[in-house]
């Protein structure tokens, strides 16, 4: 599949710069790029770059170029808004022709008595959809996917291949939860007795899953021992993440690889995790947070800000303490 840049920048709303006639049917970095490549440049840092990369059309955000640049490339440019922006246009397009959207019902599968699958709807094989389940249009369910009693699946929401989602369990429309997502399995609650013997405390509330959701492949929310665990809308959660029973997390926040977050803590709207932060439980994280790598989260944050270190601090103490750790190990 091939596209000349005029057509690109068309379908975009870019100025071409350069000959449109040149086509491209791949995407890469600058600096891997061969002929026939689409690249984009959307920070300054990488404006340098464009007088030897090899590929043949580039997207920049025109903000980086004065009116009348002609930076010295061979590359054909399109200067659009935001660069980065519209080349999630270009591979959303992709992928939907690579992987498109599928209708009906495989066999061999099971869907119980009274549940209604709309006609745009798909259920693959070896699938299950148990008792009361509700089941919106367009709704993709993968091979090997378990659907619960009760549980709601909002309009064109895709479940992967291995997705499993436990009963009484809400999932809001065009949500993506990847292979081997588990929603609403038990939260971790035992009670030791005298003896120091543990045991089960049953875990009876659910999960709710709002709008726009994606979880990424192996991620668990577990069900709340009495209420809910709820993820608001727009949230992104990445592969392998531990989101405990009756945690709340705002709308449009991000938790990155390996995050784990204990029970009963509240994440603020528009924060951002990043890989392998540990939060404790039962505290109160603010909105417009930031986690660096392997922060630990012990107690509440009630400031906006960039945070690091365990127990997490404020990143600009946190880089100054380390400088002075590591003038203390040379002395």
């Amino acid at each position: 599949m091939t596209f000349q840049a005029n057509q690109i920048a068309m379908l975009l709303g870019g100025t071409l710069v350069g000959d449109g006639e040149k086509a491209v049917g791949n995407v890469s970095g600058l600096e891997t790029a061969r002929e026939g490549d689409l690249c984009f440049v959307c920070e300054e840092k990488y404006l340098p770059l464009l007088r030897d990369t090899q590929a043949s059309v580039v997207l920049i955000t025109e903000s980086l170029l004065a009116a009348d640049a002609q930076p010295e490339t061979n590359a054909t440019l399109i200067k659009v808004e935001n660069a980065r922006a519209a080349m999630a246009q270009l591979l959303q397009m992709v992928a939907e022709t690579l992987n498109p959207r599928r209708k009906g019902v495989e066999q061999p599968c099971f869907v119980a008595e009274g549940v209604d699958v709309p006609e745009d709807a798909y259920v693959g094989a070896f699938a299950y959809i148990g008792r009361n389940a509700r089941i919106g249009k367009g709704v993709q369910i993968y091979p090997q996917v378990y659907i619960g009693d009760n549980v709601v699946i909002g309009d064109n929401t895709i479940l992967y291949p291995g997705v499993k989602v436990y009963y009484n369990c809400v999932v809001g429309r065009d949500c993506i939860l990847h292979a081997g997502v588990v929603i609403g399995a038990d939260g971790f609650g035992f009670e030791p007795d005298k003896a120091g013997v543990y045991h089960k405390i049953p875990q009876i509330g659910r999960v709710v899953i709002e709008d726009d959701v994606e979880i990424g492949a192996n991620t668990t929310v577990d069900r709340a021992m009495m209420g809910e665990t709820r993820v608001a809308k727009n949230t992104k959660l990445d592969n392998l993440v531990q989101i405990g029973h009756n945690v709340q997390i705002g709308e449009s926040t991000v938790l990155c690889a390996q995050v784990g977050v204990a029970g009963s803590t509240k994440i603020g709207n528009h924060c951002t995790l990043t890989g392998q932060v540990g939060v404790a439980g039962h505290i109160e994280i603010v909105d417009n947070c930031i986690f660096g790598a392997q922060s630990g989260v012990a107690g509440n944050i009630r400031k906006p800000g960039v945070y690091m270190g365990s127990p997490a601090f404020d990143a600009n103490q946190w880089k100054r303490a380390i400088v002075r750790f590591k003038q203390q190990g040379k002395s």
